[in-house]
């Protein structure tokens, strides 16, 4: 298909999402895109959030959904063909713009091809390249014509490096009520007033599921032993139904867990403590004013390189949002260790990872919750001006910025 002539046509975007999370970004993005182009064609690799604003999909999100050295590896032979096939539909096709959404790893050498044979890119959520892999920042400048961020002070930064960006806020700010309605969303759930509710999060992949699943379980099973009358809320994505509801069958926890088929923010709505694994499902979780345990595991070999990355202290995302911004920025002489491993670094919700995550000391930082309702009324507090911070009219902004690049 030759591209769309600007001003008198439709454009013609094609959009790579990586995981659930993307899936939802793009989606809203798509609503914007819509609204400014309304006859636009989108095509390429998305999911239902995507499919439900007319995307295209010519392979599923599911294609890309694997996080960590070790399982990326186990995959990437078919990885490698996938792109390769992609990039050359695309090369043949000519989008008027092709918008990787998140998945750097498999988006920015995308972008780098297609950015070459004159295709605009776009690359839709700024890599963390603060708090981890800094050299993602050379390829990033190659790969992407534009930047839209989702944090304020990422443009400025990105800047630094000599690459354009634009700050649009959060989509998920402005789909998310600033107050929520804990009362409906229990209703809907048909869970009375006054129930202690833990909604368990143990991530959208395969591989998250596999290594937290069984541990949240075990530790609802300690939380249900300290204080019964808990209820538990379990939301699973569609592709992972089954396994979750064999593990929760397994669990012996018996009518004190409800399994949902997605509906991950009712249960945040619903919830008085989330245990819920590191992602932007805490970023939603931080947005629905929830005092939350972060939690993570892998593989040992995976977390070993992975940890050995990271710039900050902190991997969740509410505690990199909450900190002074001067802890964004790696002290001179520090080294990235001696940066991720300060001891005075601030945290407002507790993470466990790898080892420290057992079941133990995760019923125990949630019980800890539970149990200081003026902790978690000031925490709601801060994330209501975290909430107000990122809600921007991402629409205008985000589209505003294709409208520019579109044009050059």
């Amino acid at each position: 298909m030759p591209p769309a002539a600007h001003g008198t046509a439709a454009p013609r975007f094609a959009l790579v999402a990586g995981e659930a999370s993307g899936d939802l970004l793009a989606g809203h993005l798509l609503d914007a895109l819509r609204q400014r182009w309304p006859g636009l064609e989108a095509v390429g690799i998305g999911g239902a959030e995507m499919a439900a604003r007319g995307f295209e999909a010519w392979w599923p999100v599911e294609k890309l959904s694997v996080r960590g050295y070790l399982e990326v590896l186990a995959r990437l032979p078919e990885l490698l063909r996938l792109r390769r096939r992609l990039g050359d539909r695309l090369l043949a096709e000519r989008p008027d713009l092709f918008i990787g959404v998140d998945a750097p790893d498999f988006n920015f050498d995308l972008e780098v091809r297609l950015r070459t044979a004159g295709v605009r890119t776009l690359h839709f959520v700024s890599p963390s390249f603060w708090a981890w892999r800094p050299e993602k920042l050379a390829k990033l400048r190659r790969a992407a014509d534009h930047v839209l961020c989702l944090f304020p002070f990422e443009p400025e930064l990105l800047a630094e490096a000599g690459i354009a960006a634009t700050y649009v806020g959060h989509p998920l700010a402005s789909a998310i009520p600033l107050v929520p309605d804990r009362a409906a969303a229990r209703h809907a759930l048909g869970i009375p007033d006054g129930v202690p509710v833990v909604a368990l999060l143990p991530g959208s992949r395969a591989a998250e599921v596999e290594h937290l699943a069984g541990r949240f379980l075990r530790a609802a099973a300690r939380i249900s032993q300290a204080q019964a009358d808990v209820r538990f809320l379990l939301p699973a994505v569609p592709h992972l139904l089954a396994r979750v509801e064999t593990a929760v069958r397994a669990s012996g926890l018996g009518p004190a867990v409800t399994v949902l088929r997605g509906q991950s923010h009712a249960a945040l709505a619903a919830c008085d403590v989330t245990l819920i694994a590191s992602g932007t499902a805490t970023l939603e979780a931080a947005l629905f004013k929830r005092p939350m345990v972060i939690a993570y595991a892998m593989p040992r070999l995976s977390y070993r390189l992975m940890r050995r990355q990271r710039q900050l202290p902190w991997v969740g995302l509410p505690n990199v949002l909450c900190a002074p911004r001067a802890w964004l920025r790696r002290p001179t002489g520090m080294t990235a260790w001696q940066a991720a491993d300060r001891p005075d670094a601030p945290f407002v919700v507790p993470e466990l990872l790898q080892d420290a995550a057992t079941p133990e000391a995760l019923a125990r930082a949630v019980l800890d919750w539970l149990a200081a309702p003026a902790k978690m009324a000031a925490l709601e507090a801060r994330f209501r001006d975290l909430h107000e911070e990122l809600r921007r009219d991402t629409a205008r902004l985000a589209t505003d910025a294709i409208e520019t690049l579109l044009a050059r």
